[in-house]
């Protein structure tokens, strides 16, 4: 074979070798961008469903805030009537069966009542989430925050404009969860943040596992995805949890809350229809009335100072859902309206 012939051959020979690597190398990277692709795809997937699980717990979360902060307000109301009784007996701490109710408190249930009407005002430009927080962290106590006292002294009630906004702000964010406070920056966190919902609810972490990006190199982002996955689906079980304990929690207090206003509107009619105001004209089923009305709001009032969420003390662990506090007040609802009935 002449020189020439056998480097042509060789030149062949090597050119098949050379595209027969090019192939498996053309092979490998579509197998890699096809397996990058399906990991995006499918860690796509994993953050629709926790957004749509979230969306949903939000929903129910903002619903039993509103709610709480609804009833809250309506306690001024039942102020207004019991002032008006005179010569009406001091209305005693209920204790029974382990249950224990605060006592009438005009100043108390002024101050919630009005704190209570600021954040419902505050809520009609606030972001999904945020009515929800309330009620994780505890209506009452978020109403009795906005009303506090700012930095400088002066009742938060009494300031108007950008100086109540920026009080109140602060007073949530150093009162309404009950984890050290964080001022106007943490305030301002609960009124308006997108994340609001998902942080306050669940945890920190979950922010950062659905926010992060993939990396670029496919084993590493196989592997990301698959924590994130875990994570993902552990926090799905836990807002489907928590949005099932709600919504036995808001049929709870609506019961309640309809015998409140039943009882409610009993004794308005008295003092404001037939102009009775005089304890002693009152009859014993009205004076019965009464005392169940008391007992109502105490049991109302205890009912929304519940925190549905436990805030994790490590930013990076998930939140716990307080399932013994939010029982044992709908058991103890249960027996006070059975006392009542």
């Amino acid at each position: 074979m002449s020189l020439p012939i056998f480097l042509g051959l060789g030149a062949a020979i090597a050119g098949a070798y050379g595209i027969g690597s090019g192939i498996n190398g053309a092979k490998k990277m579509k197998k890699a961008n096809d397996d990058m692709k399906s990991t995006e795809i499918r860690h796509s997937i994993n953050i629709g469903k926790f957004e749509t699980a979230s969306k949903s717990t939000n929903k129910v979360m903002d619903k039993l805030g509103e709610l709480e902060l609804q009833i809250l307000k309506e306690f001024d109301d039942f102020s207004d009537i019991i002032e008006k009784i005179q010569n009406r007996p001091q209305f005693k701490r209920y204790n029974k069966d382990g249950i224990i109710l605060p006592k009438y408190d005009k100043e108390e249930l002024r101050k919630v009542s009005v704190g209570a009407g600021v954040l419902i005002g505050a809520l009609s430009g606030s972001a999904v989430g945020t009515a929800g927080g309330f009620a994780a962290a505890g209506a009452t106590t978020a109403a009795v925050a906005a009303l506090g006292t700012a930095s400088t002294g002066t009742v938060i009630s009494s300031l108007s404009g950008a100086a109540l906004t920026n009080a109140t702000l602060a007073a949530l964010g150093g009162g309404a969860i009950a984890a050290g406070g964080g001022g106007i920056a943490l305030g301002t966190t609960i009124l308006s943040a997108t994340t609001l919902g998902v942080g306050l609810l669940v945890g920190g972490f979950i922010i950062n596992i659905t926010s992060s990006k993939l990396t670029n190199k496919v084993g590493e982002a196989k592997i990301q995805m698959r924590e994130a996955e875990q994570n993902i689906k552990k926090t799905c079980s836990y807002l489907t949890e928590l949005e099932n304990t709600a919504i036995k929690y808001i049929n709870s207090l609506t019961n309640v809350r309809k015998i409140y206003l039943d009882n409610l509107n009993k004794i308005s009619y008295i003092v404001y229809n037939l102009n009775i105001v005089d304890w002693n004209q009152f009859t014993e089923q009205e004076k019965k009335t009464t005392e169940n009305l008391v007992l109502l709001v105490g049991l109302l009032y205890k009912m929304c100072q519940v925190n549905l969420v436990i805030k994790a003390e490590n930013e990076n662990d998930m939140n716990s859902i307080n399932k013994k506090s939010v029982d044992d007040a709908i058991r103890n609802s249960e027996q006070i309206i059975e006392y009542i009935l």
